[in-house]
């Protein structure tokens, strides 16, 4: 049987996986708890018997705002296989845009993982109509519990409500309603991206061809479920048969990593790059010959190609690899076959790095509306370039570039459409059911898309020249002084640049120098900071064109993040926000 909705993948589990341990595995009290194939399939049947018994119809909607953890998954499939839709809300997220998502989607209940969530939530929920309970995964004195629904759900096993769920799957088609996802936003509020359950499943096949990993394997799971591209993951790694692990949190990445010893793992671009940033920080600290062997090993990593390394090249390569980059490996637990990179550019020299170290880093693109693939690097020249985000993904997906260079997308995995806005819906996809991505971009050598920059964030300088700051903040974000940079200077006479230095580097850069501070506030007036990071500007420089270089800077004195309202729960810029925050900053680039 083909799996066309995603609650297929119960059916799929129970013939191909049936004794599985660890479909599921988590932290808890410290220690990790797994979650077998029986599990897994009972506790999404008990939540679809108590969820009928409730009343919910087909097109009903819950939400979940919830780190990632396996009760995700049992709701997720508990919901899928009686037709309710799954609104996943990020956990990082504003009040206003709580209130705005659970109101929009008119989501009936709410599922919160914590205190600290349920107390922010709970208050915004009792003043929305159609918002009947707020339920909790952790156990909070005064909430109700999801357990509550599991043990109703527990109640009313038997052959009569096995009939009614089995009704209810057997009228759900492929291409129904699955699941509203609220695409994040930079500008505005969020729009709720509709995707069936073939937009998702579609892709999990080709997703599945790519791979080189087996049901032994274990993946580990980092990025917000609530991120499409973590959730596609998910499905894609259940269909395979691995065990999902999912970190405690952000913070404990590095220690999880090191105890379940990781297959694969989906992430973005700046973690690689802090990895990256601590392996050089490493190497830094040693001395003498394990120094020089330690940097001649990057040297050589950083000159690796996708194809055509040579013999002696190789032979190099292959002592680095005994000598320096096993270790590399090692703290990425020693077992990794593959990384998947998405949700921003991957600056090539990491590609080139991480290969070389035997790490294969696969790039790929997409965005909400498409589930999210459009195209993703493999493991072989022509189909793996650095530089780029690979072949389109597979099947019947098409791509086109217009006249303006924007990609356009059309396919199986294209969304149904914006949740109640018809506008917005026509304005994205055109009458000949192309999908405009507001990217900018280009196909190399006929096989690979090359992303450069975001339409929407092209601007034109007041000489009449065109700046894409996506591709000059790249460049600056290889310096390890810096930490984050927004290019600015639309209808200006030159581009400039607000940067929120990497802390930790520049407060170790300061020991080494002898410059004493108290707070983050004195570094950035600092007149040796301020000149050597006009140092890291000019060396950049040198590697853009003259209208692209960055003529004047103001250093902050914030790290950027969702929290911090900075950058969006994907961490992209919020240009609109970074802009209104630092305008007396703005001001002393550009003097009224």
């Amino acid at each position: 049987m083909e799996e066309t909705r995603i609650f297929d993948l119960l059916n799929r589990y129970k013939t191909k996986f049936p004794n599985k341990k660890d479909v599921f595995s988590a932290k808890e009290n410290g220690k990790w708890v797994s979650y077998s194939t029986d599990d897994y399939i009972q506790y999404a049947n008990y939540f679809s018997y108590s969820l009928l018994e409730m009343g919910f119809e087909k097109g009903d909607k819950i939400a979940t705002v919830s780190n990632n953890r396996p009760e995700w998954n049992f709701v997720d499939m508990g919901m899928g296989q009686i037709g309710v839709v799954h609104v996943p809300i990020y956990p990082t997220i504003s009040e206003s845009e709580y209130e705005h998502i659970l109101k929009h989607s008119e989501a009936k209940i709410i599922i919160v993982s914590d205190e600290e969530l349920y107390k922010k939530i709970k208050p915004i929920a009792d003043q929305i109509e159609s918002v009947k309970e707020v339920y909790t995964f952790n156990k909070i004195n005064g909430a109700k519990n999801w357990k509550e629904i599991i043990e109703s759900g527990k109640k009313l096993e038997g052959p009569e409500m096995r009939g009614k769920v089995k009704l209810r799957k057997d009228s759900i088609e492929k291409d129904d309603l699955a699941t509203i996802i609220y695409t994040s936003g930079t500008t505005g509020l969020p729009k709720g991206v509709m995707l069936s359950h073939w937009n998702f499943m579609y892709q999990v096949k080709y997703i599945d061809d790519m791979l080189r990993v087996s049901s032994k394997d274990r993946a580990l799971s980092f990025l917000p479920l609530c991120h499409v591209l973590e959730r596609i993951g998910g499905y894609t790694w259940q269909y395979r048969g691995l065990g999902i692990y999912y970190a405690e949190s952000t913070d404990k990445i590095a220690e999880n990593i090191k105890e379940i010893k990781p297959q694969v793992f989906i992430t973005v671009p700046r973690l690689l790059e802090r990895i990256y940033d601590k392996i050089i920080g490493i190497g830094k600290d040693l001395e003498g010959k394990k120094k020089d062997l330690f940097f001649w090993a990057v040297d050589l990593g950083l000159q690796y190609k996708d194809h055509g390394n040579g013999f002696v090249y190789l032979a190099k390569l292959k002592l680095a690899n005994m000598l320096i980059f096993k270790k590399w490996r090692e703290a990425l637990g020693g077992n990794v076959k593959m990384i998947i990179s998405g949700g921003a550019a991957l600056q090539p020299r990491l590609a080139r790095i991480f290969w070389s170290a035997g790490i294969p880093i696969h790039e790929g693109y997409g965005l909400t509306e498409t589930a999210p693939v459009i195209a993703v690097n493999r493991f072989e020249y022509p189909e793996l370039m650095f530089g780029t985000v690979g072949p389109q993904l597979g099947g019947e997906q098409q791509i086109k570039i217009a006249e303006d260079g924007e990609i356009l997308f059309k396919g199986p995995n294209l969304m149904l459409g914006y949740y109640k806005d018809p506008e917005q819906t026509k304005e994205a996809i055109d009458e000949d059911g192309w999908f405009h991505t507001g990217d900018i971009g280009e196909i190399i050598d006929g096989v690979a898309l090359k992303i450069t920059d975001r339409k929407k964030e092209i601007f034109k300088l007041s000489t009449g020249k065109y700046v894409a700051p996506q591709v000059v903040e790249n460049i600056f974000k290889e310096s390890f002084f810096i930490e984050q940079l927004m290019v600015v200077g639309e209808n200006e006479k030159f581009a400039g640049a607000l940067i929120s230095p990497n802390f930790e580097f520049l407060h170790d850069w300061c020991h080494k120098k002898n410059i004493h501070y108290r707070e983050n506030m004195d570094l950035i007036e600092d007149p040796q900071v301020i000149e050597r990071y006009q140092e890291e500007l000019d060396s950049c420089n040198q590697q853009l064109g003259k209208t692209e270089q960055i003529k004047k800077f103001q250093l902050v004195c914030e790290e950027w993040t969702p929290e911090g309202g900075e950058l969006s729960p994907t961490l992209k810029l919020k240009r609109k926000f970074v802009k209104q925050k630092y305008k007396k900053r703005l001001d002393q680039i550009y003097p009224v």
